[in-house]
């Protein structure tokens, strides 16, 4: 098994931020992909047993920086799959992934968030882990949580707020991150129109600033709006990548409604 590979050196111009070379995930059907003693002491690698299944398998591509990638294909053929390995919160059982920098991941609703604690608990834990300074995030601590509407729930534990609200605080704090890459997984779908605009401002902005997005969503005004390449997953597998427009076609042809 190979795991990803994270750099803090910053890739040059014409290095690819993203670089992923024969990525395979293996899961054993309804019970994830966990790993029997056994399987740890023989160096990690999982033998092929009966109900073994590939989520994704020889998944090759590379992302230039600044680049906005849509990641197209029904529901359980590997998209959230692949953001995760590009995350770095799971590693593959075959090949590998190395990203240059950080990455903002907002892939679940919850995902990363500490149920228990308080909004102000979570954004201060959150912003630290990836790097920010006590001054620099109290001095962006305002910010995140008036462009999230918190201001009534700052001191409430996490899991007591609605899923709308819960998106609201996740994706205000991602794209208040220095990381150079952002990851998004359908959870923009949740809020309401008005925060989707301010989302979709703040994209925009982001991707001005040469950030390098990664986005999953079933909403192809989305996908054309914010990416101009596209990978279009089938069964694991990297079907086609090609401008987003040539994918959706493709795609569309692949599943008409």
């Amino acid at each position: 098994m190979t795991t990803p590979e994270n750099s803090s050196v910053a890739p040059s111009t014409t290095d690819p931020i993203i670089t992923a070379a024969g990525l395979g995930v293996r899961f054993r059907r309804n019970r994830g992909a966990r790993r029997s003693f056994k399987d740890l002491f023989s160096g990690g690698k999982r033998r092929n047993r009966p109900g073994d299944f590939w989520a994704l398998r020889d998944v090759s591509f590379a992302v230039q920086p600044g680049e906005a990638i849509g990641v197209v294909g029904r529901n359980g053929q590997g998209k959230s799959t692949l953001l995760k390995l590009v995350a770095g919160v799971l590693f593959p059982d075959e090949g590998h992934v190395r990203v240059h920098g950080g990455v903002a991941p907002l892939i679940e609703i919850t995902g990363g968030f500490v149920g228990d604690l308080t909004v102000r608990d979570n954004v201060q834990l959150t912003a630290g882990l990836h790097g920010l300074s006590k001054a620099e995030i109290a001095r962006r601590f305002d910010d995140i949580i008036d462009f999230a509407g918190a201001a009534d729930v700052i001191d409430t534990p996490f899991k007591h707020l609605s899923s709308g609200m819960k998106v609201r605080v996740a994706f205000s704090l991602i794209s208040q991150l220095d990381e150079p890459v952002l990851l998004v997984d359908e959870v923009l779908a949740v809020g309401d129109k008005a925060f989707r605009a301010r989302c979709y401002k703040r994209i925009e902005e982001l991707l001005a600033e040469g950030k390098t997005l990664f986005l999953v969503s079933h909403n192809e005004r989305d996908l054309r709006r914010f990416c101009t390449r596209g990978l279009y997953l089938d069964s694991g597998k990297l079907q086609l990548d090609a401008a987003i427009e040539e994918v959706l076609t493709r795609y569309n042809a692949d599943h008409p409604a």
